[in-house]
């Protein structure tokens, strides 16, 4: 990867939600791989998990930075004002923006409309506004599987519909590629969506399936498995996601003319997913035979007496499956890591983890 990173040395790059999951692991894997340079990142740092894993991962970014030839700023504030976004751009101009930052979660999106409204619609509109105003060379954002909604036909193809939601958090991540899509034509942003297929792995969010079933096992309590166990998803290990993500930055659409002689809209949006979906059953059985290698539970552990075979959760959907041959054709990239090595990583980050915030309530 350094080397399709090689083009954006010397570059201002601002990421969004960078002490969130996918935005430390991004931000560090810029840090060790850019020479030169400036990462900004940003974050509310709210408390929708606990924040102590966010300020580990900040820490994490900052020993990084400490061995990195790159230079790295970190902005906390609210993706929300539009005048705190507005400052970041005039002061760091940046020339690459990644649009990390969003309020995540199918099942908080029930009863909390209001985090996703601010956070995830006018969050990313200040963003496209700030990207009009000052222009940047490339606006890569996150996306969702969920905008896939009630497709029926798998693998899902960005080529298909995307027009029957099933939860406001899938709403508005629709919204967000329409919104840079319009973006893109009118003033011309190069903007790329990335679609991301159920993300696990080291230092993922605690309301992540695999996490809160780590957490609950080891409590001693039931794990819920929805839809009876016919579920299947398309894990996609961290850093294949990160990779992915590095690939499309530094290939921004390119900008042409139509016959018009108006702008085409410099727009792209890709699937980063595993493309090899997963029983559910399947995955729990495999996390709990990591957590008994591990020592973290003991080898005679009663695994059926700790699962609940439950209907269907609303907003849900049975099967999640991405087509990623775009990305392999424009690329050269598609998911590597399977989940026996990704959630054996995890759990092996997840035993240390524990361990020393264990150490530092003592």
């Amino acid at each position: 990867m350094s080397g399709l990173l090689n083009n954006i040395n010397e570059k201002n790059i601002l990421v969004t939600g960078s002490p969130g999951f996918i935005g430390s692991h991004l931000v560090r894997r810029l840090l060790s791989k850019m020479d030169s340079g400036t990462v900004i990142s940003f974050d509310s740092m709210n408390d929708y998990y606990d924040p102590r894993l966010k300020e580990y991962r900040l820490h994490q970014i900052e020993s990084t930075t400490e061995k990195s030839t790159c230079k790295h700023i970190f902005i906390q504030g609210n993706l929300a004002e539009k005048s705190e976004i507005k400052d970041v751009f005039e002061k760091y101009h940046p020339d690459i923006v990644v649009n990390l930052a969003a309020q995540a979660g199918v099942r908080y999106c029930i009863d909390h409309p209001d985090s996703y409204i601010e956070s995830n619609i006018i969050g990313f509109y200040n963003i496209l506004e700030a990207c009009r105003h000052h222009p940047v060379e490339h606006l890569v954002f996150a996306s969702s599987s969920s905008v896939y909604g009630g497709n029926q036909k798998v693998p899902y193809s960005t080529d298909d519909k995307t027009d029957t939601p099933y939860n406001l958090y899938a709403a508005t991540k629709k919204s967000n590629e329409l919104l840079a899509h319009a973006y893109a034509k009118l003033y011309n942003i190069p903007c790329t969506g990335l679609r991301f297929f159920t993300v696990y792995g080291p230092e993922g969010r605690p309301d992540m399936f695999y996490y809160s079933a780590t957490e609950k096992l080891l409590r001693g309590e039931t794990i819920k498995i929805f839809n009876y166990g016919n579920c299947k998803r398309d894990f996609t290990y961290i850093d294949d996601i990160v990779e992915g993500i590095a690939r499309v930055m530094n290939c921004p659409p390119e900008k042409k003319n139509g016959p018009d002689g108006l702008p085409v809209a410099p727009f792209k949006v890709y699937n980063i997913g595993g493309g090899n979906p997963e029983n559910l059953l399947d995955f729990v059985d495999i996390l709990q035979k990591e957590l008994v290698r591990a020592g973290l539970l003991p080898a005679d552990y009663d695994f059926e007496a700790h699962r609940e075979l439950v209907p269907m959760q609303p907003g849900d959907v049975p099967v999640t499956y991405a087509d990623s041959g775009p990305l392999e054709r424009d690329f050269g990239f598609t998911p590597k890591v399977n989940i026996r090595e990704g959630l054996r990583k995890f759990v092996e980050w997840y035993k240390e983890y524990s361990q020393s915030e264990k150490r530092k309530a003592k």
